[in-house]
Parts: C-alpha cells; structure tokens; sequence
C-alpha cells in the first residue's frame, strides 16, 4: 500500500540521502557526476532542504510502499499555482503507477491551483510522464546555478 508522509524537522537528515542516492542513480545518464554533485549539495542537502521548508515556503513528503521510502516530491505554494518542484522515485519503484498515485496527491494538494514544474530537456521519460498526466510545456529556460552549470529546462504545466 501506498501512502504519502509530511517530511517532519526530524526527517530532513533521511530525506537528504535518500534524494542524494536516487539523485546519484537516476542523473548519471544526462549529467556529470560534477554537476550531479552540486546540485545535491546546493539543493537536496541536509541544510539546503532545511532552508527551502524554512524560508521558501517548501513542503516535502516522502512515499511509502508500506514502511519503505520509495521515493519522495518536494512542492512550494505559490500566489498563482504550486510548484513541483521534485518527484523522485527509487530505480526499483519505477514504472509501477507509483508516480501516478504521487501526482493525484500532489494535485489534491494543490486544492484548485495549476501545477507547474521544471523539467530537463533530455529527460525523455519524465517528459512523457508529465504529459501522460496533462502537462504542457508552457516555457522553456536556461537558469545559471553557479560553478558553470546550467539548468536547461521546460517550464510545464496543468
């Protein structure tokens, strides 16, 4: 059974490696293992979690295949619409209608409001998700995230 949990403060430590091992698993076939590391440092770390939920309005959840972290989405509510900002699941969770029952949550969250994300240009498979799910790519962007990376992304939303 499938079943969505609040990251609590005491939690942020897990939900930090947990993203660090998936992020590890899943980026290597579009990105450096250098850019890989940066973004898990600048975004998905211990601290850098912590002040995303303090200071940018963030919610995280981790999801529960019965007592095990199958993988986990962070969100930001925004004026206009909500923010997916992460939906991630582990390689051996993949392809089971888990990230369908992850979105239906997250819509639920977003109590009316569009759901926006950003998403790689390469990644082909969350891309067909997405649009699966109703997504259209509204934008595209290339944001600088400093020590010479970039993010090269479509703005989605539905």
């Amino acid at each position: 059974m499938l079943t969505f949990q609040k990251v609590e403060n005491n939690q942020i430590e897990e939900l930090a490696d947990l993203a660090s091992s998936i992020w590890h698993e899943y980026w290597v076939c579009l990105l450096s293992s250098e850019q890989i590391n940066y973004m898990v440092e600048n975004f998905q770390s211990e601290k850098a979690i912590k002040n995303q939920i303090e200071n940018e309005n963030y919610i995280y959840y981790f999801i529960k295949s019965g007592n095990i972290n199958a993988g986990y989405f962070g969100m930001s509510d925004k004026d206009d619409y909500l923010f997916l900002s992460k939906l991630y699941i582990k390689k051996e969770y993949r392809h089971k209608g888990i990230g369908s029952q992850a979105f239906a949550k997250i819509k639920e969250l977003a109590n009316g409001k569009p759901v926006r994300l950003t998403v790689n240009k390469h990644n082909i498979n969350s891309i067909n998700a997405y649009k699966k799910w109703g997504f259209n790519t509204i934008d595209s962007v290339v944001t600088d995230i400093g020590s010479g990376f970039v993010m090269d992304d479509y703005i989605m939303e539905v």
